[in-house]
């Protein structure tokens, strides 16, 4: 039934949640499972600007996506599926829409919120606008 899941993941209790539906989706399929991590570009990178907190930003930054990329691979190892893994910046929900289309993702499977707070508690800003733009599928995971 799915050929290719995407999973963005920010390593948000959520998203790991996510991570395990995906995972065992992907087990019972045969699928491949894309791991995606987004730096928001509207948010994130806005206080990069030019100085010395620029590259410490950045890094800090990059260690954010590595760990939780590194988390999702080592679920999907132990699991024995395929998976792939990518970090991308821009502004989230474009950049999930982008790797669905571009991966052909049959389905994507995400956290109802990630790490941005109580606002957005019940569905993510993010999650919403992925549901109303994507051609795939979506489910929805939560903790």
């Amino acid at each position: 039934m799915y050929d290719d899941i995407l999973v963005p993941t920010d390593g948000s209790d959520s998203s790991a949640a996510a991570v395990d539906e995906a995972v065992s989706i992907a087990d019972g399929a045969g699928a491949t499972v894309h791991f995606l991590h987004v730096v928001d570009a509207g948010t994130e990178m806005a206080g990069a600007g030019e100085g010395a907190l620029a590259p410490e930003l950045t890094r800090t930054l990059e260690d954010e996506a590595e760990s939780a990329l590194d988390a999702a691979a080592e679920r999907a190892e132990s699991a024995g599926i395929a998976y792939d893994r990518r970090i991308r910046e821009g502004i989230p929900h474009e950049a999930i829409a982008t790797e669905t289309a571009e991966v052909e993702a049959d389905l994507v499977v995400m956290g109802a919120s990630g790490r941005s707070g109580v606002k957005e508690r019940l569905l993510g800003s993010t999650t919403d606008r992925v549901v109303r733009t994507v051609d795939a599928s979506v489910l929805i995971a939560r903790p």
